[in-house]
């Protein structure tokens, strides 16, 4: 005969769920309640023993009877929710929830929200808090949670608007999750009445909820009210450090963020990987070499060396600070490098004269099929830009046009700007054309395109055509203009111009000033550039000296020349190139002996002159030389092919312009080296290498002197060819015996 005996007993986590729901048809309840009292077959003894935590003499005496057993529903289920490994499990729990009648219970049911959630399933979430009535704040929190973890930011807002309107008070667990919501949105109004709530409710103490202020006026681009809430904290965590350096590096004032940054470690608070990736960008961003390798030095001690966002910062700043071999290193170590590792090298290759490089790991992205994106796509513009291939150019042209930013604005400037720097400006006109939203930059990039090639007048037309389309030029667009008259010798319209800037609200600074002393000065109006220097309001500078000792060179004004050369050596000493230019002016009035002391005085400072050399683009490939170069394997040709030249321009009656040679030379000897100067021989190369009617295509370092301008201008109609010459200060397309820039240059 089984007895019948009465055991209350309390289950703890019941591993074998699935098991009891199965059976759950022989559990009967014996009256509700949150602690919920079962009558359990004696069959089932074995099971219960096994979760129970009732002393074992007892089980002894149970025999085969039927029990009483009573455990708390909320917590047992609350931990099956809580270790789901499967959102199928997650269905069940809730079936079995509404079986029991326990779909009331807030509690549980926020954790079933909150684990729905987690498993990406916001929509079955949303679905259990709408089939409760009349919720707690724990279960708006859950469901904000949710929208905000998914970034489902709008729902959120809206979620968290309903939950005032039932009069339901946030905790301090709300307020950040809707904190995360305004700074996802960039929504500064709306976070700022929420950080007003947060005084109402009493929260302005919480160092969770001020952490959370904090970051959302980061990403709203407000680092001084980021600050306000910082410098008001008494309880500053790691977080609160982290959230308001990264606030002042992401918005442009990095001194600002190096500064707290010192601060906290002041304080013996430990920085972590997240405030090392802020320090590192502000280091970075002032170019602070120096002490980003201190940084570097620190995360290896830490062992954060493999972290994935640091790695990245690494390589940026490395990449960006010159550093390209290091930075280099770094993207090896990753075995897929994502989109932010190849940017940054990519762009690093690009703004430290790797062009080649950047063009060459650009297109190995693309071999990849790694998908790129705008920043991407400018950074290799930018590249084929320095190469100066319009081959190159063109390949990269036709593969935007058949990518998704072909109607990308800023892609499209960018490609203005590689067209006018690769020699072709009626192709960067072509882009100009195409380009659907043209903005201030996209003007201006055309037109300073129109100057670079001294087609000033165009760039006046079309500076006209922006007023009347509404679009206000900025300061970049009147560096274009003022540099396409001073390329054209447009004196009048370019003082005008510079006049007018101050109708538009601009400020002009030292590059405009130059630009106008380069004007006059190369209008010979000396006198009038030097009191114009004079009268600046701001202190001159080396763009502003420089151009000025340009001039004296060209008009042989010795005296003049040596003051601004004087000026240049106490701004800048140790730049070679004002040297070179104070010698070549005594060199064009033959004053040998004031070109030795330069050249004295040179040595003293340890610099030396550039090597002048020339590039010319031959069936895609680039080929240099420099003066006298015997280095290429068709040498012998290319000399031929020069002595052939300079009988054809002596038959023609051009005469050497002897003066370009700056050492004190017969004239024999100036002859020979004036006809292998290094765009020379790029000419020479490109005639035989070439078809008859090709256009030559050459990119000179160094500014071209006199004499190869001129026998250029006679080549070009003697050998009926194009040649575009692009030299440190513009390009030069010779044609016909002319040269475009008129011979104002």
């Amino acid at each position: 005969m089984n007895k019948s005996l009465s055991v209350t007993r309390k289950l703890s986590y019941p591993y074998c769920f699935s098991s009891l729901f199965s059976l759950s048809a022989n559990i009967r309840p014996l009256y509700p309640s949150t602690v919920t009292s079962f009558e359990f077959p004696a069959l089932l003894l074995t099971i219960l023993n096994h979760y129970s935590v009732s002393p074992r003499h007892l089980d002894s005496h149970l025999g085969n009877a039927n029990i009483h057993f009573t455990f708390d529903f909320n917590s047992s289920y609350a931990s099956i929710i809580d270790n789901s490994t499967h959102k199928s499990h997650l269905y069940q729990i809730h079936a079995q929830l509404l079986g029991s009648g326990l779909q009331d219970s807030g509690f549980l049911m926020a954790k079933l929200i909150n684990e729905s959630s987690n498993f990406g399933e916001i929509c079955y979430a949303r679905n259990v808090f709408d089939e409760f009535r009349d919720p707690d704040v724990f279960l708006w929190n859950a469901i904000i949670r949710g929208y905000s973890r998914h970034n489902m930011f709008g729902d959120a807002i809206e979620m968290y608007l309903r939950m005032e309107m039932a009069g339901v008070s946030p905790d301090c667990f709300t307020f950040p999750y809707v904190l995360k919501v305004c700074g996802g949105l960039r929504a500064l109004e709306m976070g700022r009445l929420v950080h007003g709530q947060i005084f109402r409710h009493g929260f302005e103490s919480d160092v969770f909820v001020q952490n959370s202020l904090v970051a959302m006026y980061v990403k709203c681009s407000q680092p001084r009210r980021a600050r306000t809430v910082f410098d008001g904290l008494y309880d500053r965590t790691i977080v609160t450090w982290t959230s308001i350096i990264s606030g002042y590096a992401q918005n442009g004032e990095p001194m600002e963020a190096l500064r707290i940054f010192s601060q906290m470690r002041q304080s013996n608070v430990n920085p972590d990987w997240i405030a090392l990736v802020s320090v590192l960008r502000a280091y970075t961003d002032v170019e602070d070499l120096e002490q980003g390798k201190s940084v570097h030095g620190c995360v290896i001690k830490m062992g954060l060396e493999y972290e994935l966002d640091l790695l990245i910062s690494l390589t940026s700043m490395y990449a960006k600070c010159g550093q390209v071999t290091v930075a280099r290193s770094f993207f090896n170590q990753m075995e897929i490098p994502n989109l932010i590792l190849w940017n940054a090298m990519i762009s690093g290759y690009a703004k430290n004269g790797y062009a080649e490089e950047a063009v060459r790991l650009f297109c190995e992205m693309i071999c990849k099929n790694i998908r790129v994106d705008s920043i991407t796509v400018r950074s290799a513009i930018l590249a084929c830009a320095q190469v100066g291939s319009l081959e190159l150019a063109r390949w990269m042209d036709d593969y935007i046009m058949k990518s998704e930013y072909r109607n990308d604005v800023f892609v499209n400037t960018a490609l203005i700007d590689m067209y006018a720097k690769c020699g072709s400006v009626d192709l960067a006109r072509i882009v100009f054309d195409r380009t659907l939203d043209k903005d201030v930059v996209v003007w201006s990039a055309m037109i300073v395109g129109y100057g670079l090639h001294g087609r000033g007048r165009e760039a006046i037309d079309l500076y006209h055509a922006m007023k009347q389309a509404g679009v206000c030029p900025n300061d970049v667009t009147f560096v274009g203009l003022l540099t396409a008259c001073n390329h054209s010798g447009l004196v009048k319209e370019g003082w005008e111009l510079f006049h007018r800037m101050r109708d538009y609200g601009i400020e002009p600074r030292l590059q405009h000033y130059a630009c106008v002393v380069d004007l006059l000065g190369r209008a010979g109006h000396l006198g009038q550039a030097y009191d114009f220097i004079t009268n600046m309001p701001i202190e001159p500078g080396v763009s502003v000296w420089g151009a000025l000792l340009s001039a004296c060179k060209i008009y042989r004004n010795v005296t003049l020349g040596e003051y601004a050369a004087e000026q240049l050596f106490s701004i800048d000493p140790f730049n070679t190139g004002h040297y070179v230019q104070l010698s070549n002016l005594y060199a064009s009035v033959r004053l040998w002996g004031r070109v030795a002391k330069v050249r004295v005085l040179m040595k003293e400072k340890g610099l030396s002159k550039d090597l002048g050399y020339s590039l010319i683009e031959i069936n895609g490939k680039l080929q240099a030389f420099c003066v006298g170069d015997k280095s290429h394997p068709r040498y012998k040709e290319i000399y031929e092919e020069l002595e052939r030249l300079e009988k054809r321009l002596k038959e023609a009656g051009f005469i050497p312009h002897t003066e370009s040679v700056l050492h004190d030379l017969n004239y024999e000897e100036t002859e020979e080296i004036l006809c292998n100067h290094s765009e020379r021989l790029a000419i020479a190369y490109g005639l035989i290498s070439t078809p008859h009617g090709t256009t030559l295509r050459i990119t000179k370092n160094l500014r071209a002197c006199v004499n190869c301008h001129s026998a250029t201008k006679l080549i070009s109609k003697l050998c009926d060819r194009e040649i575009v010459v692009r030299d440190a200060n513009r390009f030069h397309h010779f044609k016909d015996g002319f040269c475009s820039c008129g011979d104002y240059w």
